[in-house]
């Protein structure tokens, strides 16, 4: 998922005030590379075509419904390659959202041949930064929020801190129910009848 340039901007934000204030030391993610990554590709399986082809095709089989997104803490992951990811995570709401799609998405590539594992294992982050010597650090922070009206497939290109936008997919509009006329509802009920 990619966050709209208000979101990206106050991330930014969040990640240079958090640097400042805890001196932490590291490699801030570029402000366009700023992702929550949804679902990993699976492990090729059966496939009757290339790898890219088989992840297009699952995901223009998706489908689901935009939402809200909303990130409200921020705290150090373990280390990972000698580097510790400094991320914001998502909320409750936003994380039952997001593990619904990552769930669409898990079976559509399944459906094509690839094998997702862990598909329940997931908690929903953007990562700021990556630093080697990042306190444990777990903190609330104002809600960003963003609409979300699509997925991307990305493609990382690793030891880079690098990412290129593959394909977007758009979600779903959620249903907005039709609007009642009282007057037309009062108009059609019975008539009462006359006390005496």
């Amino acid at each position: 998922m990619l966050p709209d340039a208000p979101a990206r901007a106050a991330i930014a934000g969040v990640g240079e005030r958090f640097r400042k204030s805890h001196r932490v030391g590291g490699s801030p993610v570029g402000i366009d590379s700023l992702h929550l990554t949804l679902c990993p590709m699976g492990k090729p399986e059966r496939l009757r075509q290339s790898l890219e082809e088989a992840l297009l095709a699952a995901a223009g089989e998706v489908r689901a419904q935009g939402f809200m997104a909303g990130l409200d803490s921020a705290m150090r992951f373990s280390v990972r390659d000698g580097q510790f990811p400094f991320v914001l995570c998502a909320d409750a709401a936003t994380t039952e959202a997001a593990l619904a799609l990552r769930k669409a998405i898990a079976a559509a590539q399944a459906r094509v041949g690839l094998q997702v594992n862990g598909v329940s294992s997931f908690l929903p982050h953007v990562t700021m930064l990556h630093g080697h010597a990042v306190d444990a650090i777990e903190e609330s922070i104002a809600t960003i929020r963003w609409w979300v009206p699509e997925f991307a497939l990305i493609r990382s290109f690793f030891g880079e801190s690098r990412h290129e936008v593959i394909g977007r997919w758009p979600l779903a509009a959620p249903s907005v129910p039709e609007p009642v006329d009282m007057l037309a509802e009062m108009a059609s009920l019975p008539d009462l009848p006359d006390e005496a």
